[in-house]
């Protein structure tokens, strides 16, 4: 008789949650990212045990494969804006986003 893994479904939400947020300035992807990694190294250990018990196991590396991808999203995403806050500082960026603003509102 086989089993789900335990953490198969977990794995596959946070590595789609890890894509998602890293346009939360990259750490919410960078934590779901890490968080799902784990599980997932717990889960392919267990399964690599005893194969044959497990049946869900393409959900599990489907979740890992996103969370790998969010990981670097994430990455990616939060050097890019320790750069541009260490370039232009708050005030910079609060000024481009209020000058961005009113192009957009000037082009109605």
């Amino acid at each position: 008789m086989t089993s789900n893994l335990p953490n198969a479904t977990a794995v596959l939400v946070l590595g789609i949650l890890s894509i998602l947020g890293c346009c939360c300035y990259g750490i919410v992807g960078l934590i779901c990212g890490i968080i799902g990694m784990v599980l997932a190294k717990k889960d392919m250990a267990l399964y690599q045990q005893n194969p044959s018990a497990y049946n869900n196991y393409s959900n599990l590396n489907t979740g890992r494969i996103l969370c790998i991808i969010g990981l670097i999203l994430s990455v990616i995403y939060l050097i890019a804006n320790i750069v541009l806050f260490a370039m232009y500082g708050l005030d910079g960026i609060q000024e481009m986003q209020q000058q961005w603003i009113e192009q957009m509102q000037n082009q109605r």
